[in-house]
């Protein structure tokens, strides 16, 4: 770009952009995942874990964690010249739950992170994307340590609709991220196009 329009003398081109969600329970990985991801150095609101929040924030299965995000996470990718992705990463802990309302206005679709150690600090973002009729797609972040269930084991577990993308994830991992990515863009057209369909009959 030069002096606000392109080198070929066209106009430059205003971007389309669309937002998507990443959100679990604590320590799932959400952090992780806009990092591997992101084309700029991300936005992290993380704050150390402290002892007056132990009672709170139970880190079993995650000993490691030592901080946790307190705001949001916040990534960007130019899929195209005309098409930018935003990734906001939701914290986790229910006392900051209050934000997801905040920060789901206008998402196209989310990435629902879970743990097989921990599946269970899953449901609640579940249900919360289930009730506002927003399309989310699940991610099973294989860590290392995690035992591994057949997919179908885990969608019983999550008591998943059939209609709900399930596959499994490595957040660390750039290729594995996008495939999630591109898999909730294209279940949240899917999903709009079903809408309405549904107004027109």
């Amino acid at each position: 770009m030069i002096f606000g329009r392109s080198e070929r003398g066209k106009p430059p081109v205003e971007p389309v952009t669309l937002k998507i969600l990443v959100a679990g329970g604590f320590g799932v990985g959400k952090t992780t995942l806009v990092g591997a991801v992101s084309e700029i150095r991300p936005l992290r609101t993380e704050e150390l874990l402290t002892e007056a929040g132990r009672p709170i924030d139970d880190t079993s299965g995650v000993e490691g964690k030592h901080t946790t995000t307190v705001a949001m996470d916040f990534g960007r990718i130019t899929l195209r010249e005309d098409l930018v992705l935003y990734l906001f990463g939701t914290p986790g802990q229910e006392r900051f739950w209050f934000m997801w309302d905040e920060l789901s206005e206008g998402a196209l679709g989310a990435v629902v992170l879970a743990d097989t150690r921990r599946l269970e600090d899953s449901f609640a973002a579940v249900d919360y994307f289930e009730r506002r009729s927003i399309p989310f797609l699940v991610g099973v972040n294989c860590f290392e340590d995690a035992p591994r269930y057949p997919i179908e084991d885990v969608r019983q577990a999550l008591d998943l609709d059939d209609g709900v993308p399930l596959l499994m994830c490595d957040a660390r991992d750039r290729e594995s991220v996008k495939e999630a990515l591109i898999g909730v863009v294209q279940h949240a057209m899917a999903y709009a196009a079903g809408q309405r369909q549904t107004v027109t009959t």
